[in-house]
């Protein structure tokens, strides 16, 4: 296990980091290597640090939100990663995200690693 420093965990905590987030910016961001679809909504991520860890987007996947496409478990499973390491699914996929930028929905790389558990 990862020794964190704690220098750099109150330097965080000072800024008004809770404790979860100050830990992990503290050990530094970490980045997603590839990402896939589970049949149960989740998601496996592989991160930079060679962790393999599994997001459950249950809680996000509601009707009325951005999100609510994705409970078609077939828009669900066309999950990537864009540009930026990001999670990232497009809403209409015949549209191009890199130009109508409202069609893409993402997920950032820190709270897809500090969301999710790992595996």
């Amino acid at each position: 296990m990862e020794q964190i420093p704690l220098e750099k965990v109150e330097s965080y905590l000072a800024k008004g980091f809770d404790r979860r987030s100050a830990e992990y910016f503290a050990t530094g961001r970490r980045r997603i290597l590839s990402v896939s679809a589970g049949e149960d909504f989740t998601l496996r991520l592989v991160f930079d640090n060679q962790e393999v860890r599994r997001l459950d987007c249950k809680p996000f996947l509601q009707e009325g939100t951005v999100f609510a496409p994705f409970l078609d478990p077939e828009n669900f499973r066309r999950v990537y990663l864009d540009d930026c390491h990001c999670v990232a699914w497009d809403i209409d996929p015949a549209v191009d995200s890199e130009e109508v930028w409202s069609n893409k929905v993402d997920l950032c790389p820190d709270s897809c690693y500090m969301d999710s558990i790992p595996v």
